[in-house]
């Protein structure tokens, strides 16, 4: 039996986890919920290693003021650890390629997650998902993996069901992360056929991005450009904005004239680095499976001999 076959045994053996319970969407007093909402930063802030979320956000912002305009993503070849942490201390993307292909994952299909992950419980995001994507009370959908594969099989869809930001150890048996963060968040998968959208948000984590099956168009903008694209707080550390790039609305957002919006195209078995607090909006050209982990500790870009490694 030969290496693929038996990771893919492996990963089928483990026994899916059910889904986490939904966010409550019940009000609570004002008082209790700025206590929670305290409580939830502070915890943040220990996780990451830092005094304060909202610090850590001004020093980001203030980091990429200094920073050249992106004209395009660059793409490397797969770097050491030590390559890779000095590229991202400068504070811009970069896309990497030559890893995430050679992945167990990526030599599987749809009719491989049909066989042998059908059963695997997930959660569709639902309706109109892209006004509502980061609110707690979005429509979700809870089915198996199988029920999913057989609702976006069916005619296209203005807007489809999506599987995003889900954790699922039995695919994660079949990525093989490189170790060039000193801690990171567990994986996170995201499956859908073309026209499935995250919409444009930063999270103030750094971010490591892998394309596995299918092609993405990502729009990109700097943290400090947040100032012309109206963002709202769904937490401390994820800002979601109401502009849409692909579509762009400059009458009613004005100020969005003046962002400097970068596009890629990610394609199959590359990976896209994402500094913390960039801003960035995600659409499936294609049929595509996406993996993603945040990092959690001080952004790269924010680490003791920045200048030293720009330099």
């Amino acid at each position: 039996m030969n290496k693929p076959d038996t990771d893919l045994d492996q990963a089928e053996s483990r026994r899916p986890r059910s889904l986490p319970p939904r966010p409550s969407c019940a009000e609570m007093p004002a008082e209790e919920a700025a206590a929670r909402k305290q409580a939830r930063e502070h915890k943040d802030a220990q996780v990451r290693g830092v005094a304060s979320i909202s610090e850590m956000r001004d020093a980001i912002r203030q980091a990429s003021r200094s920073l050249p305009a992106l004209a395009s993503v660059p793409r490397i070849k797969a770097p050491d650890a030590a390559t890779f942490r000095a590229r991202a201390a400068l504070g811009l993307p970069f896309i990497i390629t030559g890893m995430a292909g050679k992945w167990p994952l990526s030599a599987l299909t749809r009719q491989t997650l049909r066989d042998h992950f059908g059963r695997l419980p997930v959660r569709a995001r639902t309706g109109d998902y892209i006004n509502t994507a980061f609110a707690p009370d979005r429509a979700m959908q809870d089915m198996t993996l199988l029920q999913y594969l057989d609702l976006v099989a069916d005619a296209p869809q203005d807007l489809p069901p999506y599987l995003g930001n889900l954790e699922l150890r039995e695919l994660n048996a079949l990525c093989h992360w490189p170790t060039w963060f000193d801690k990171m968040g567990p994986p996170r998968f995201w499956i859908g056929p073309a026209g499935t959208v995250t919409p444009l948000h930063c999270d103030y984590d750094d971010n490591l991005f892998a394309q596995i099956w299918g092609s993405k168009r990502i729009w990109l903008a700097p943290p400090h450009h947040d100032a012309f694209l109206y963002p709202r707080e769904a937490n401390a550390i994820l800002f979601g904005s109401p502009f849409d790039p692909d579509h762009p609305d400059f009458e009613r957002y004005p100020l969005a004239r003046q962002a400097a919006l970068t596009e890629c195209v990610m394609q199959p078995g590359e990976m896209l680095y994402l500094p913390a607090g960039w801003y960035h909006q995600v659409r499936s050209l294609s049929f595509s499976l996406s993996a993603n982990r945040w990092a959690r500790a001080v952004p790269l870009a924010l680490t003791p001999g920045r200048d030293t490694a720009a330099g």
